[in-house]
């Protein structure tokens, strides 16, 4: 197994982590008869041999022992040594393909694998057969062979999906392995091979599907779950490896088989919404926990009307399983206003379930609880009582006002205990900062203007205060602006001037006197000289000005022809506001639009204010509308807040289109 091991220099080779040097003792480990021992040799493995996707002098190394351990029966779990060389052989990003290649180079020794007495390593080696043999017609030989002669269920799936991967990999041979996906999809076929089968055909070839394709997956789940035997967890070794399967799905098989046919849909989000309906009205909690996960993508990447879909995610919050009711709550939690249809559902919980209005991660301050978030943030003033009832206590959640802000002018009545916490809050605590931010922005929400003493303490120039100051400065300033209190705040913005905040309190002193001779030169310092956020402050406070910052012009002309994407969206907007000009500011916001995803909110609420002006980016917002996926999940962007930024974009696109329309 591991002769030549002592003659590679593994300490002049490197892994993700630095020297090889521990390379050999983590292969010999993985013939260990020690379950953890294995488990840690693959977690070190796995984490240094394909770190982020780069590929490492000692990945190629590795792979030659790796398949001399796959090969010897004695070796226990040879089926994780085999998903071990599958995740090292995966092309790099980079287009570097030396491990790929030394996995490809011992391919053979995977097909005799596939017949092994042991299923899981059967199972792992037909996904590794279609990804490394160079030969396509003897790959399908050999998976068509397999098929014939194998009986063990979860095999079967594998190979399903084998089949698939390769229906997709090498089109030119594809119609045979379509024909045996068409065969495996129709009776006589256990109901989970069936719907596996389906998923594959929806990947590879979604015209040889049969029709009615929703009604029998949901009809084939159900059958599968009827008979699916509730075998127990095995306890899963404390590792990284041994964590990660505590947290897969415990149907992660049907969830997969889900999963990939939910994929395969793609944009027929009715069809999607129809198998979810289904999957969530199932008698098995447990298909409709993979279901709510699901769901969470569905709603996530894709526009829609979602209305039954967020209902019935409501109808598991009454569910027994705290794992069914906790996965609702935290998709519901993503919805904000769109978790509207699941209201009632939230409501009950939170008036049946005190004890979740706060969550406590270990050695953690108390945040909000999930059920109650949800029901903050979809905007429903049945959230007030709880929130008042954990602001008026000892210990309130520290990001309880950010919450507070979604319910706008609702939280009217929280504002005067707002008040009071922001003017406790200990202007020398490192924590000050952490303690402030979410009271000031349920300031904000509420319009308090009773607050404005507390506000401006945060602004103190005292000795132990200035850390806070600094930090906070923002906010207070947004906070001040949003009361209509700049004017008792100008000797303290006036000494902001000099700082990093700079832009934004010139901003508010115009707010405050409409002096514009007092804050352009500052204003045009920070668009030319400060750092990228400065200059996109700058531009925003420029365009408030209107056209008393004309002078101005010349300089955000030149910032909306160059630097990153949003400053120059944020300098085009400013001209607009300032001149009214569409010819240096349209040009900006075409080029924008496609460069930057994010930008788009920003360029659809200006375009509202441009009336007919804007009629050249039109069609813009009218492609936009007619997108079923969400423009930052199209763009692969990860956003926690993806949803409610999505669905403002909407909203501006729809106001912009009526705002034309009226004027035409």
């Amino acid at each position: 197994m591991f002769t030549g091991i002592d003659e590679v220099d593994w300490a002049s080779l490197r892994h993700a982590h630095g020297s090889a040097r521990d390379v050999p003792g983590w292969l010999r480990a993985l013939a260990s008869t020690d379950d953890a021992e294995r488990a840690t040799a693959l977690d070190g493995m796995y984490g240094a041999l394909r770190h982020e996707d780069g590929v490492y002098d000692a990945t190629p190394a590795c792979v030659p022992f790796l398949f001399s351990l796959a090969a010897r029966a004695e070796v226990p779990d040879r089926a994780g040594i085999v998903e071990l060389l599958i995740g090292v052989g995966t092309k790099a990003a980079d287009g570097d393909t030396r491990a790929w290649d030394a996995v490809r180079a011992g391919a053979e020794d995977f097909v005799p694998l596939a017949a092994d007495p042991d299923p899981a390593l059967r199972a792992a080696a037909a996904g590794a057969l279609v990804r490394f043999l160079t030969e396509p017609a003897r790959t399908l030989e050999v998976l068509r062979r397999r098929l014939r002669a194998e009986r063990d269920d979860r095999v079967l799936l594998a190979l399903t999906e084998a089949l698939g991967l390769f229906a997709r990999g090498h089109p030119a041979h594809a119609a045979a392995a379509v024909d045996l996906l068409a065969e495996l999809s129709a009776p006589p076929h256990d109901a989970g091979l069936r719907l596996a089968a389906l998923g594959q055909l929806a990947l590879a070839a979604p015209d040889r599907l049969p029709a009615g394709l929703v009604p029998t997956a949901v009809r084939l789940l159900r059958e599968r779950s009827a008979r699916r035997a509730g075998a127990a967890e095995q306890p899963a070794a404390d590792t990284l490896v041994g964590r990660l399967r505590r947290l897969r799905p415990s149907d992660e098989e049907g969830a997969r088989l889900l999963r990939t046919l939910h994929t395969a849909l793609g944009d027929r989000v009715a069809d999607r919404s129809t198998l979810l309906s289904g999957q969530l009205t199932s008698a098995d909690p447990v298909d409709r926990c993979n279901a709510v996960w699901l769901a969470a993508a569905l709603l996530r990447g894709w526009r829609g009307d979602h209305t039954a879909t967020v209902a019935l995610l409501g109808r598991q919050l009454g569910a027994e399983q705290d794992r069914l009711r906790d996965a609702a709550v935290a998709v519901l939690a993503e919805l904000f206003v769109l978790a509207a249809p699941a209201a009632d559902a939230l409501h009950a919980l939170v008036c049946a379930r005190p004890d979740l209005w706060t969550h406590r991660w270990e050695r953690g301050s108390p945040v909000l609880g999930g059920p109650l978030k949800a029901l903050a943030r979809s905007g429903d003033p049945r959230a007030v009582p709880a929130l008042a009832r954990l602001l008026a206590g000892p210990a309130a959640p520290m990001d309880l006002g950010f919450e507070l802000a979604h319910l706008g002018a609702a939280a009217a009545p929280l504002a005067p205990a707002v008040r009071h916490r922001l003017g406790r809050v200990p202007l020398s605590s490192p924590s000050a900062a952490r303690l402030a931010a979410p009271l000031l922005a349920a300031v904000r929400a509420a319009g308090d203007a009773e607050a404005v003493p507390e506000v401006l303490r945060l602004l103190s120039d005292t000795p132990d205060a200035l850390g806070t100051r600094d930090a906070l400065a923002p906010q207070v300033i947004a906070t001040l602006e949003t009361l209509g209190a700049t004017a008792q705040a100008v000797p303290l913005l006036h000494a902001l001037l000099s700082t990093r905040h700079a832009a934004a309190a010139a901003g508010a002193l115009w707010s405050a006197h409409g002096d514009s001779a007092a804050v352009l030169p500052v204003l045009l310092r920070e668009l030319t000289e400060g750092d990228p956020a400065g200059r996109c402050v700058a531009a925003l406070r420029l365009g408030r000005l209107g056209p008393a910052a004309r002078p101005a012009v010349p300089a955000l002309r030149r910032a909306a022809r160059s630097g990153r994407t949003r400053q120059r969206t944020s300098a085009a907007c400013a001209l607009w506001h300032i001149a009214a000009d569409p010819e240096p500011v349209l040009p900006v916001f075409r080029a924008a639009w496609t460069d930057d995803v994010r930008t788009r909110g920003t360029i659809a609420h200006c375009l509202t204010t441009m009336g007919p002006a804007a009629s050249p980016l039109r069609d813009l917002v009218t492609a936009e509308l007619a997108a079923p996926r969400r423009h930052l999940a199209r763009a692969g962007t990860s956003c926690r807040r993806g949803v409610p930024k999505d669905e403002a974009l909407l909203r501006a696109c729809r106001e912009m289109l009526m705002v034309m329309q009226r004027v035409m």
